[in-house]
């Protein structure tokens, strides 16, 4: 598929017509606090839906209650193997690349400053990397599992900021669009599966074409579950490039909404590093994988580790080598990886689940698998005629 500029403008005023007409119904009835109230009850797939539920609430989960027909479970299982084997590199990439690219995006920040989580960046962090976790457990889409109800609820989300925008007249869609549209939801997964890819790639870790297609794919069924229109969204990888490029080329840009957010992650990870002598490698971090065009448009401080940050695919490198030459050393390097990245989410979520709950009321001020042989690593697909990716 090759996008133009015309299709993009077609995806940017198509929403989501089954989340937004259950949201709408939930407002118009009165029902959305019965509704959250009643959902923080249902946090695992298969789990009967308690009584008192609204009936267009109960159809909505019913509905999206299934992945669809289509996922193919071995490419599904391929990418957790992935996520496995790289769940610290990936974990980094999420929070310092696809967040910020996120930021780069002036509609997109706007959007995000116009809800209560501007005031609480951990909760919006944690949101992010409880859904990936859950997303990548062995059980994601089983009864038991908690991947589908965070779906679900996260689609009745985005479908609720979409209707009090528009309802109170506090976004500006003919110059913006839709509040996340189609084209908005695609860019978003692109951030969260091609950048995430080109991240690692940047940090020297070693994928094979498989693991990366995998982690893609999976990435394509999160989409699905969250009513992305899968006869626009990016079929391949290299799709997924052509489709990157232009949509940061009609996109990204400086806003004083994306430095703040910037600046509240930076300060978020700061504190969650211990001390402070090692505070300047979280923007370091930031500023080498999205590049300093984006860095200098998010306000990203240069710091002395700049230079330093750089020497951290060949860090990659030593601990690959571990890997390839001992079983006990690849084990010890997954758990610790695993640990690592239930700690950042334990140190962001405090303990608590999150339960992506339907807003009731936004900020009123809003004025607008295993390791891979050297000569068979993945190599990102190249930029398109027009663009760049974030730290190309």
């Amino acid at each position: 598929m090759r996008y133009t500029e015309s299709s993009l403008d077609t995806m940017r005023r198509a929403g989501d017509e089954l989340a937004d007409a259950t949201v709408a119904t939930l407002f118009e009835r009165g029902e959305v606090g019965k509704f959250n109230t009643l959902m923080r009850y249902v946090s695992t797939a298969g789990a009967p839906l308690p009584d008192g539920l609204p009936d267009v609430a109960r159809e909505y989960l019913e509905v999206t209650g299934a992945p669809p027909a289509w996922v193919d479970w071995g490419e599904m299982e391929r990418a957790r193997l992935f996520f496995i084997d790289n769940n610290v590199h990936i974990s980094t990439a999420l929070s310092f690349a696809s967040m910020p690219a996120c930021y780069a995006v002036p509609h997109v920040a706007k959007l995000l400053s116009a809800t209560h989580g501007l005031d609480y960046p951990s909760k919006r962090m944690a949101e992010t990397g409880q859904f990936t976790v859950h997303l990548m457990q062995p059980d994601a889409f089983e009864a038991g599992g908690r991947f589908l109800p965070a779906a679900q609820k996260v689609r009745l989300l985005h479908a609720s900021i979409r209707h009090h925008l528009e309802r109170e007249g506090r976004w500006d869609t003919a110059a913006l669009g839709t509040p996340i549209c189609q084209e908005d939801m695609i860019g978003g997964q692109m951030f969260f599966s091609l950048l995430v890819l080109d991240s690692l790639h940047r940090l020297g870790v070693h994928m094979s074409e498989e693991g990366a297609r995998s982690y893609y794919y999976a990435w394509r069924v999160v989409g699905a579950m969250l009513g992305v229109d899968q006869d626009a969204v990016p079929g391949t990888l290299d799709e997924a490039r052509h489709f990157l490029d232009l949509y940061m080329l009609r996109h990204m840009g400086p806003s004083p909404e994306g430095a703040h957010l910037t600046r509240q992650l930076i300060d978020l990870y700061e504190e969650v590093v211990p001390g402070t002598f090692f505070d300047p490698v979280v923007s370091a971090l930031v500023r080498h994988l999205v590049g300093d065009t984006c860095g200098d448009w998010l306000g990203v401080p240069r710091t002395s580790w700049d230079t330093l940050v750089k020497a951290v695919p060949r860090l990659i490198g030593v601990l690959e080598t571990v890997e390839d030459r001992s079983p006990l050393g690849a084990w010890a390097l997954d758990r610790l990886g695993h640990l690592t990245t239930v700690l950042e989410l334990s140190s962001l979520t405090r303990g608590r689940v999150m339960h992506y709950a339907i807003p009731e009321h936004l900020k009123k001020d809003y004025g607008v698998a295993g390791s891979v042989p050297r000569t068979r690593r993945w190599v990102p697909p190249a930029p398109t005629v027009r663009g760049r990716a974030p730290g190309q």
